[in-house]
């Protein structure tokens, strides 16, 4: 009889640490909504600023809760840069970026670090890999973001120095450019929990 209750006892132990080293390897999966994202530029000059937008192509990202390890990507269409000028359009696509070339740009997460809230708001620090332009380069990105349950939506803003990344600077004349963009993102997802790949 004791070894019965023992042999039991160890069954559910068993049984319990099993499920929490399931639990413990799921990942979390971020979907991002293209629809729901806005990606906004801001580029300083004289005798005026210039902004515009760019469009989320697709954006999932893949998180182990236990380290911060990250995989996925976030790709932006190069081609969907509007500054609401057709000729100042055409120049930075064909001139700047390039985007029969380089049609996308992209972000690969790597290490995500900071304290996830089920509910409310909190911050995320988002370390990874920009390709801009066929060529990458390392970013950190601050996320504040609001999580309701699975949905949240984020926004993050963060300064590109693409003259100093291989990109050539618009400016001509009597028109100056700075050397440096700045962006602004917000868009909105879920989170599911899923297996490692």
């Amino acid at each position: 009889m004791r070894r019965s209750i023992l042999t039991a006892f160890a069954v559910v132990l068993f049984t319990v640490a099993a499920a929490r080293a399931a639990s413990a390897q799921r990942q979390a999966l971020i979907q991002l909504d293209s629809a729901d994202t806005q990606i906004n530029f801001t580029l300083g000059g004289f005798p005026h600023t210039t902004t515009g937008s760019f469009k989320l192509r697709r954006g999932e990202i893949r998180v182990d809760p236990e380290t911060g390890n990250a995989t996925g990507s976030i790709v932006v269409d190069a081609a969907s840069g509007a500054t609401g000028i057709a000729m100042r359009d055409r120049r930075m696509k064909d001139g700047i970026l390039e985007v029969d070339r380089y049609p996308e740009i992209s972000f690969a997460p790597r290490l995500v670090r900071g304290h996830p809230l089920e509910q409310g708001a909190f911050t995320m620090e988002v370390s990874g890999v920009m390709v801009l332009h066929g060529h990458a380069h390392r970013l950190t990105l601050e996320a504040e973001i609001k999580r309701n349950g699975d949905a949240f939506t984020a926004a993050t803003h963060f300064v590109i120095p693409y003259v100093r990344w291989g990109l050539k600077n618009p400016g001509w004349l009597f028109l100056t450019v700075s050397d440096e963009v700045a962006i602004d993102a917000t868009t909105a997802g879920r989170v599911t929990w899923v297996q490692p790949r």
